[in-house]
């Protein structure tokens, strides 16, 4: 259901993304993972590429999956300039890339259309070389039942200790899930509600 939900809403993300969450959230991950220029990252969940744009302009080569056809059209349109990006179709759980295949990995607010988020953080750590980072930044827990319908999420965000676990059962080390000051707001189309909800960042290193 998530999947058709993004094909539906790929033409006009750009236009939505910004009223949900600021840039700062791209800023403070990257800050987080000690990008560098010339390294090897993976968009996980890229969407229209709110990550990858990032992750371009800092002179990164970037592979962006995600498993709406859809939104990476959306993607090859929009950096059809570059020569830096690899477009992959693929789900979390089971990404379409090599054992140790690149330097960074980020996904954002993917995680809670993930079917099984444990399984998924395996599989981001997998694709990371040694010493590589994985910087995830999603929701905390939360009661907005109506984002289930409406976005078709499968979680209501995440306990902070469930996520660190799942980051260590990973085999990733300096493991940390920080609330980074930022906040997402989604109004519900149907009641009018808005959801506020805090957004952390999760870290680990291979």
């Amino acid at each position: 259901m998530s999947k058709q939900f993004f094909d539906q809403v790929s033409e006009v993300w750009d236009e939505m993304r910004p009223r949900f969450y600021s840039e700062n959230v791209r800023e403070k991950a990257f800050s987080i993972a000690r990008v560098e220029p010339e390294k090897l990252a993976a968009d996980v969940g890229a969407g229209t590429g709110f990550i990858t744009e990032g992750l371009l302009s800092r002179g990164l080569k970037v592979t962006a999956v995600d498993q709406s056809d859809a939104m990476l059209s959306r993607m090859r349109e929009k950096f059809r300039r570059f020569h830096e990006v690899a477009y992959r179709h693929g789900v979390a759980e089971e990404l379409p890339l090599a054992d140790e295949a690149v330097e960074y990995v980020f996904a954002n607010m993917y995680l809670h259309h993930v079917e099984s988020p444990a399984l998924a953080i395996k599989e981001m750590a997998r694709i990371l070389k040694p010493g590589g980072k994985l910087v995830i930044t999603d929701v905390f827990a939360h009661t907005f039942e109506f984002l289930k319908t409406e976005h078709h999420d499968r979680w209501l965000g995440f306990d902070g200790k469930h996520v660190a676990d799942w980051f260590l059962a990973a085999g990733l080390r300096n493991v940390s899930v920080a609330d980074i000051n930022e906040e997402c707001r989604v109004r519900s189309i149907e009641s009018g509600e808005e959801a506020l909800m805090k957004i952390f960042a999760a870290s680990g290193e291979k």
